[in-house]
C-alpha cells in the first residue's frame, strides 16, 4: 500500500503549508515552499481519509468522481464534529469572528478558532481579511449570524466562483476598500 494524501493544511501559524501522508499508522508531512510547483501521482483504488485523525474504519472506496475524499460515514463523523454544525456548544475554546475577501462582491462572514489565527482563512482562499470580535463559540457564532443577515453577506462562497476570479483580482486597494466599508458598518451596528 502506497502513502495516501490526507490534504492541504497550515499546521504551523507562520510556517509554510504542508499536505499530509498517511500509510497504515504511519503518518509524515511535506513542506510545500511558496511558489515551488509540485505534483503527485494517484494510482489506484481511491480510499477514504477516515475522520477526525482517524484511519477509516472500513477503508471504503471513494468514487473518483466525488469531490469529497471521505465515504459518508466518515464525512457524517467528521462534520458532526465540526464547529460549523453546532455540535459542540460547550467548547471551551475562544473563537473569532472574521470577514474574509474573496474577489470583488465576495466577501464572507465566519468565524475560526483562535489558536488558529489565520490558518482557517488561508485555507479558505481569502485574499483579504480582517478580524471582528472574538469570545466563546456561541456568542461568536451568534454574531457571525447577525453580521450576515445585517450586512447582507453569506457564510459561504463556493470553490468555483473563487477560482473563476483568482488570475485577475483588482489592486491592494480596491480589495481593502471593500473589506473597510464593511468594518465600518459592523462596528456601526447599534449593540455590537
Amino acid at each position: 500500500m502506497g502513502w495516501q494524501c490526507t490534504g492541504l493544511r497550515w499546521p504551523d501559524v507562520q510556517g509554510p503549508p504542508v499536505l499530509g501522508w498517511r500509510r497504515g499508522g504511519d503518518v509524515r508531512v511535506s513542506a510545500l515552499g511558496y511558489g515551488t510547483e509540485f505534483g503527485f501521482r494517484a494510482e489506484g483504488e481511491r480510499g477514504c481519509i477516515g475522520a477526525r485523525g482517524n484511519v477509516c474504519p472500513v477503508r471504503a472506496a471513494v468514487s473518483g468522481r466525488s469531490t469529497g475524499a471521505r465515504c459518508p460515514e466518515c464525512a457524517r463523523l467528521d462534520r458532526a464534529h465540526s464547529v460549523a454544525a453546532d455540535t459542540i456548544a460547550d467548547d471551551p475554546r475562544t473563537y473569532r469572528v472574521y470577514l474574509a475577501w474573496f474577489g470583488p462582491g465576495m466577501v464572507k462572514v465566519g468565524i475560526t478558532a483562535e489558536q488558529r489565527e489565520a490558518a482557517r482563512l488561508r485555507e479558505q482562499g481569502a485574499v483579504v481579511f480582517s478580524w471582528l470580535g472574538r469570545g466563546p463559540l456561541m456568542a461568536c457564532r451568534r454574531t457571525e449570524e447577525l453580521l450576515r443577515s445585517a450586512l447582507g453577506v453569506p457564510d459561504r462562497i463556493p470553490y468555483a466562483r473563487k477560482r473563476a476570479v483568482r488570475g485577475a483580482l483588482p489592486g491592494a486597494a480596491e480589495r481593502r476598500a471593500e473589506v473597510a466599508e464593511l468594518y465600518g458598518r459592523a462596528v456601526a451596528l447599534e449593540g455590537a
